[in-house]
């Protein structure tokens, strides 16, 4: 392989490990955790507990638990215990895509409804 072709593969190689998003999952499968998003206008927090097989959500006062499964160490499905209606009856598939320190970058949808997918980002409080 000639010199440059070399150069330009390690310069390549060299460009993608330094931009690689970090992925450690694990620590967030359990925890207390907030999430902070815009909902007509204002910002919104909710704040949630996890543990190996319930997620119990406090949001505007109301409590919401669900049973989370979790598919591999990054991606969970979440499912409500008791549903308000029938969209809530559906569960919510969730995708880590990135962690960094105390917070992780997710992807999150209705369970077989992968158009309308959405991104948030979820500190750990403890």
């Amino acid at each position: 392989m000639p010199l440059m072709w070399r150069l330009v593969f390690f310069s390549l190689v060299l460009f993608i490990s330094c931009y690689s998003l970090e992925r450690n999952c694990k620590p967030f499968q359990q925890g207390e955790f907030k999430f902070t998003q815009i909902i007509n206008g204002e910002i919104k927090s909710s704040y949630f507990t996890r543990d190996s097989i319930f997620e119990v959500e406090l949001f505007e006062g109301k409590i919401d638990t669900s049973s989370i499964r979790w598919v591999n160490d990054c991606e969970c499905i979440l499912t409500k215990l008791n549903p308000n209606n029938n969209q809530e009856k559906r569960p919510i598939q969730i995708r880590i895509i990135s962690t960094k320190d105390d917070r992780y970058t997710f992807e999150y949808s209705l369970v077989g409804d992968s158009k309308n997918r959405q991104r948030g980002s979820i500190q750990k409080i403890n």
